[in-house]
């Protein structure tokens, strides 16, 4: 089973700064949700149109194919590539939403073009790919914590519960893909269910595993990036070249993938290559203490700490380092806001310096509008979302976009632009739609922003 289980953590309590900001009272928060539900703007999705590009070199390329198709999230290694033959069809059953269909239609036209793949819609029960929607209670009593995940050989989900403790779904028992079930909760936000449906199909077709060193990509385990990227496409594109089959080993595709990247990909035969360090395990499991992903509840802030201490032994200037630091933030953010201020601006740091991680530097933005609104500086609200609305629109998240859009509303109200403040806030309301999805998400979205307004609410600074 490979699936997503901390995906909404980047976007849970961003701003509960602790003796900075008035407490929220559960009373307020439902009356509003129930004014502002009787009057929000209609949803807004995304046309498309912007598709990142592979930036790193295919020697690195190849060398990220390989890490990713030969081993699962675990460490567990896998001596064999597997994958569908033939054309790829795919059905979708169960509690399905209105916004799965037009958010699938698009993501399977991405893959017939970019990846090249014969990927079609069918009703047959013996469609290679399972698209199950189910409410995310349902999903998390079998599952605790999932978000999303994808199964092999079960075309169901009574079928996985009866099968999910054998061997049946051992992904590293197949000789070939033949049928793999997608399981994705029918009540989330638009934008969750999508990430969804581009993570977990992505996996269904291709690599098993994700690198933390990746900063292009859904193959990684920070989230970031949720609509699949140029890189991505290039991914599964590799995967399904006639140059690669079921059953070949790791020694084999690394034979072939030379001569398969330089004729997908010749812009990236004239990249340097700069072969990034593999990401270790002890990081791996620092991280993943920070996130709170395992068991262990304490410690979550050092677990953080240890993290981009070890980036910084090994050298690692990049997305690692960078995470560790948006990490330690997010943890400190109520107990230390100063620290976690700090914290901030490093991972603010560590993105600037690199054009791949723009979007990663968009999600810090939003961490340190807040901070500048506290302290009653729209100038300075205004200037760091203006730098991060674009990116965040071209990378199609309407959470964060959403989310700097009202910091820019607040912005304005603090200059006394109150027209200017309306129509951005109801501008940003038709996007929180698709990104948070209930009237009560947007309102209490908009709620906890509003709260940090020292104008609004007699107080200020940190």
């Amino acid at each position: 089973m490979m699936g997503r289980t901390f995906r909404r953590w980047l976007f849970s309590g961003m701003f509960l700064l602790a003796g900075c900001a008035p407490g929220a009272s559960t009373d307020v928060a439902s009356r509003q949700a129930s004014t502002l539900g009787d009057r929000l703007p209609p949803m807004k999705t995304f046309a498309g149109g912007y598709i990142p590009r592979p930036q790193r070199s295919n020697a690195d390329i190849a060398r990220d194919f390989l890490d990713l198709s030969f081993q699962m999230e675990s460490g567990r290694k896998l001596d064999i590539l597997t994958r569908f033959e033939g054309p790829i069809t795919l059905r979708v059953i169960g509690e399905v939403p209105v916004s799965l269909a037009p958010d699938l239609g698009r993501l399977l036209q991405r893959l017939r073009v970019e990846a090249g793949l014969n990927i079609t819609i069918t009703t047959n029960v013996s469609a290679n790919i399972n698209i199950v929607a189910l409410s995310k209670a349902e999903m998390q009593r079998a599952v605790p914590g999932a978000a999303c995940f994808v199964v092999p050989n079960v075309r169901s989900w009574e079928d996985f519960k009866n099968a999910r403790r054998g061997p049946r779904v051992d992904w590293a028992r197949l000789a070939r893909r033949q049928q793999v079930s997608v399981f994705v909760p029918s009540n989330a936000a638009p934008q969750e269910l999508r990430d969804c449906l581009h993570e977990e199909i992505a996996q269904a077709l291709g690599p098993l595993n994700d690198l933390y060193r990746l900063p292009d990509s859904v193959f990684n385990d920070d989230n970031i990036h949720t609509v699949l990227t140029g890189f991505d496409m290039l991914i599964l594109k590799t995967y399904y070249s006639r140059e690669l089959r079921n059953g070949m080993s790791r020694s084999q595709v690394a034979a072939a993938l030379p001569g398969i990247l330089a004729r997908l990909n010749p812009a990236g035969e004239r990249k340097v290559v700069t072969y990034a360090q593999p990401t270790s395990r002890e990081w791996i499991e620092e991280m993943s203490r920070a996130l709170g992903a395992t068991r262990a509840p304490f410690g979550r802030k050092e677990a953080a700490r240890s993290a981009i201490a070890l980036s910084q032994s090994r050298g690692w200037r990049d997305t690692r380092e960078g995470f560790g630091y948006y990490a330690l933030g997010r943890l400190t953010i109520a107990s230390d806001p100063q620290r976690a201020f700090s914290a901030f601006q490093a991972a603010d740091r560590v993105y600037a310096s690199d054009r791949t991680t723009e979007l990663h530097r968009a999600y810090v933005a939003v961490q340190l509008a807040a901070f500048a609104l506290l302290n009653g500086d729209p100038v300075d609200v205004l200037n760091i979302t203006g730098r991060a609305l674009d990116v965040a629109a071209r990378y199609e998240n309407a959470a964060l976009l959403s989310s700097l859009m009202m910091f820019r509303a607040e912005a304005l109200d603090l200059q006394g632009r109150a027209s200017e403040a309306r129509t951005v806030r109801l501008d940003s309301l038709g996007w929180a739609r698709y990104g948070f999805g209930s009237p009560s998400a947007v309102a209490s979205r908009q709620r906890e922003i509003a709260l940090l307004n020292p104008i609004k609410h007699g107080r200020g600074g940190y």
